[in-house]
């Protein structure tokens, strides 16, 4: 009979480590965030924090879960995962209730859930499943169009959910796909495409769409060679790019909701508005400002004492830790974040199947997103698209889902030593 290994064999503490370390400094940034002195217990189950205490003692028993199950599990069942909180999203567009404008959280008496969160590791696992396959191949046609649907599928699922930044964080797998084999162009015309994007945005269409055809002429007059045909592959992308700006344009004016297109103009300088939709961000940075070196010092931030920042225990939870612990603070969280994102990486590189290393660099990218968005909002470098900041924003459903993604990965990392 074989023996029972016990649930906590060969985990890697470091990422146990910080994973614990981040949920209590999220948890004490919270408290922080809405503090009255009129409830100054921690534990109190009637504010975010006590709520948040709570969410955190079940994601220990979720951790525990999952540490004692049988690696091989999440492989066998990623399709049913996938298939599963496929089904609940679908589920949420006919029962769901709506929050802050987005239809995408099912309600279980006071307890709300939002699987958009959970869809997040299910697709790691599917796509993980799906390309760690002996038979597949990204450089063939077909297995790029099965991974796009792989993909597509929870994105438009969120979309119509009216949750635009949970949707946006499937961007992240393309640099799971690029180290899986997929060419370095796809990465290249995407930057090209982003920047197109904002300079839609901010310049005239008809002086981009000329700028274009005269790129194209040029780059043909230069690098023609007798006997080679550049032309037809030239018109081709410059149409192609006339094509896009237009969308961008139709997009911007007929697809986005009012505040969307007011948050990008804002970030983009075309618009000044501290009352309105930059007044979240210009008081997280006045607050993460104010922080200065070594911060005002634990529950003494002003802008946080008095509420000057909406959201703060969630979306910018992270001018918290700016005003109140300083730039050195600051950095001390960036640092948590990119070791543990680095340790992901070089454990996922050591993996012996192709299953255990490709979750892993998908949980890899899907933390750096929200890190990187989440913190490019909150000092005004991206545009507000509400997404939270992994073991720090309060709610329970994105402290479940971003614990049961690191965990499966460290229960994997456990018997790397075996074909999961």
């Amino acid at each position: 009979m074989k023996k029972r290994r016990p649930f906590l064999y060969n985990v890697d503490r470091t990422m146990i480590i910080i994973y614990l370390l981040m949920m209590l400094l999220g948890w004490l940034n919270i408290y922080a965030a809405v503090y009255d002195e009129a409830h100054k217990s921690i534990f109190d189950l009637d504010l975010s924090y006590g709520k948040q205490a709570l969410w955190i003692f079940t994601s220990l028993i979720i951790s525990s879960v999952i540490l004692m199950t049988e690696p091989r599990f999440f492989s066998s069942f990623a399709y049913v995962i996938y298939g599963g909180m496929m089904l609940l999203l679908v589920a949420v567009l006919g029962i769901g209730k709506e929050v802050a404008g987005s239809k995408s959280w099912i309600g279980f008496g006071e307890f709300s859930l939002q699987p958009a969160e959970f869809a997040k590791f299910a697709t790691a696992l599917a796509l993980a499943a799906y390309l760690g396959n002996i038979n597949t191949n990204l450089s063939r046609p077909f297995t790029r169009i099965i991974v796009g649907f792989l993909l597509l599928i929870p994105m438009a699922l969120i979309l119509l959910q009216n949750d635009t930044g949970s949707a946006l964080v499937y961007f992240s797998f393309i640099l799971v796909l690029f180290r899986e084999g997929l060419s370095g162009g796809f990465l290249i015309a995407g930057l090209i495409g982003a920047v197109l994007f904002v300079l839609a945005l901010l310049i005239n269409q008809w002086i981009l769409i000329g700028s274009i055809a005269v790129i194209v002429l040029l780059i043909g007059y230069f690098f023609y060679r007798p006997g080679h045909r550049p032309w037809a592959v030239l018109i081709v992308v410059g149409v192609m790019g006339m094509g896009y700006v237009f969308g961008v344009e139709y997009a911007f004016e007929k697809v986005l909701e009012p505040h969307q297109k007011t948050r990008i103009n804002v970030l983009l300088g075309k618009e000044t508005d501290l009352k309105g939709a930059g007044y979240n961000v210009h008081q997280s940075l006045i607050a993460i400002g104010s922080g200065g070196v070594a911060g005002k010092g634990y529950l003494k931030g002003t802008q946080t004492k008095y509420n000057y920042v909406p959201e703060q225990s969630t979306d910018f939870i992270f001018c918290t830790v700016g005003e109140e612990w300083g730039f050195l603070g600051s950095l001390a969280v960036l640092g948590l974040f990119s070791t543990l994102i680095v340790r992901i990486i070089t454990l996922a590189e050591r993996q012996r199947s192709a299953f255990s290393r490709i979750y892993g660099y998908g949980v890899a990218s899907i933390l750096f997103f929200h890190v990187a968005i989440n913190i490019g909002m909150t000092i005004g470098l991206l545009p507000v698209i509400g997404i939270p900041l992994p073991f720090f924003s309060y709610g329970g459903s994105s402290l479940w889902a971003f614990t049961v993604l690191l965990m499966i990965f460290i229960k994997i990392d456990s018997h790397r030593q075996e074909l999961v």
